[in-house]
C-alpha cells in the first residue's frame, strides 16, 4: 500500500477538525448565526471576487494571508491578518485570500472574521472544504467567496456544495490542476476556475500547469493562475495566455507593507510599459 499523499493527509486531519468543530458548535446554532447574518446583510451589496478579477484597467491580484505551509514551513507568523490584509487593500490588491486551515498552515477562522470587518475588498476563504457545515460557517465568517478542490472531491459532492454556496451568495472558485480536473469544473457550471500550479500531492510547483489548462479556456469563464508566481514576467506571460486574475501569496507574506506595495505596483507597471 502507498503512503497517503500530502493531500490525503490534510484532507483527513480537515475531517477530524470540522468533527471537533461541530461538536463545540453544533449545525443547528451555526444556522441560527447563519439567520441572522441574512438578516443583517438583508439588501447589502458586497463586492463580488468575479467582478474583482474580470476589470481589464489593472492587474488582478487575489493577495492571500498565509502564515505557513507544508512545504515552507514558517513562511511568517508575526505579522496580523488585519494588519496584512489592510495593506493589500492600500496597495491595490484586487481582493484577499484567507487561509483557514489549522494543523498544516497555521490559520483560523477567526482570521478570516476578523478581516471581514477591516476590508471592502473580496475575501476568498481558502481551506478544505468537503462539508456543508463549511459552507453556513464561511458565510458567517463573512467570506465573499471559497475554495473547493477538484482534486479532493467527487463530481456530486462538488455540484452540492456549489450549489448550497451560490444559494448563500457566496462565490465558488474550483481550483484544477490537470486537464480532466478542468473538464471536471467546465462540466459542473463552474464560472471561476483557479489552475493551482502545484500539485497538492507532491507540492511540486510548475508554470507550465498554466500554460497548459489556459488553452481550453472557455468562453464566460473567469480563470486565476494560483502558486508559484513571484515575478513581473510570469504575470505578463500568463496574463497574455488569458488568465484573469492571479493569487500569490508566499511572496507578499515574507515583506513588510513597503515591500508589498513595490511589488503589486510593479506587476501593474510592468504590464502597462
Amino acid at each position: 500500500m502507498s503512503a497517503p499523499s500530502i493531500l490525503q493527509k490534510i484532507f483527513e486531519s480537515k475531517r477530524l477538525s470540522v468533527e471537533r468543530t461541530k461538536s463545540t458548535i453544533p449545525t443547528e446554532d451555526l444556522m441560527i448565526q447563519l439567520n441572522l447574518v441574512k438578516l443583517r446583510e438583508a439588501g447589502v451589496v458586497r463586492a463580488k471576487l468575479s467582478e474583482a478579477v474580470s476589470r481589464m484597467d489593472r492587474v488582478n491580484i487575489i493577495a492571500e494571508f498565509k502564515r505557513a505551509s507544508p512545504s515552507k514551513g514558517v513562511i511568517n507568523d508575526s505579522v496580523s491578518p488585519v494588519e496584512r490584509a489592510k495593506e493589500y487593500e492600500r496597495a491595490g490588491a484586487a481582493a484577499v485570500s484567507v487561509l483557514t486551515e489549522e494543523e498544516h498552515f497555521d490559520g483560523c477562522s477567526e482570521d478570516l472574521a476578523s478581516v471581514r470587518n477591516n476590508v471592502s475588498i473580496p475575501i476568498l476563504r481558502k481551506d478544505f472544504i468537503f462539508d456543508p457545515y463549511q459552507i453556513y460557517e464561511s458565510k458567517v465568517l463573512g467570506a465573499s467567496a471559497l475554495l473547493l478542490i477538484a482534486a479532493m472531491l467527487e463530481d456530486d459532492k462538488i455540484a452540492e456544495l456549489l450549489d448550497l454556496s451560490r444559494s448563500f451568495d457566496l462565490e465558488v472558485l474550483i481550483e484544477v490542476h490537470n486537464e480532466k480536473e478542468l473538464e471536471r469544473a467546465i462540466s459542473l457550471g463552474a464560472d471561476l476556475i483557479g489552475v493551482n500550479n502545484r500539485d497538492l500531492n507532491t507540492f511540486e510547483v510548475s508554470l507550465d500547469h498554466s500554460r497548459r489548462l489556459i488553452r481550453h479556456k472557455p468562453e464566460g469563464v473567469l480563470m486565476i493562475s494560483e502558486s508559484g508566481l513571484s515575478t513581473p514576467e510570469q504575470i505578463v506571460e500568463l496574463r497574455e495566455l488569458g488568465f484573469d486574475g492571479f493569487l500569490i501569496g508566499e511572496a507578499l507574506m515574507i515583506g513588510g507593507e513597503n515591500r508589498i506595495g513595490r511589488m503589486i505596483r510593479m506587476f501593474s507597471n510592468y504590464i502597462d510599459q
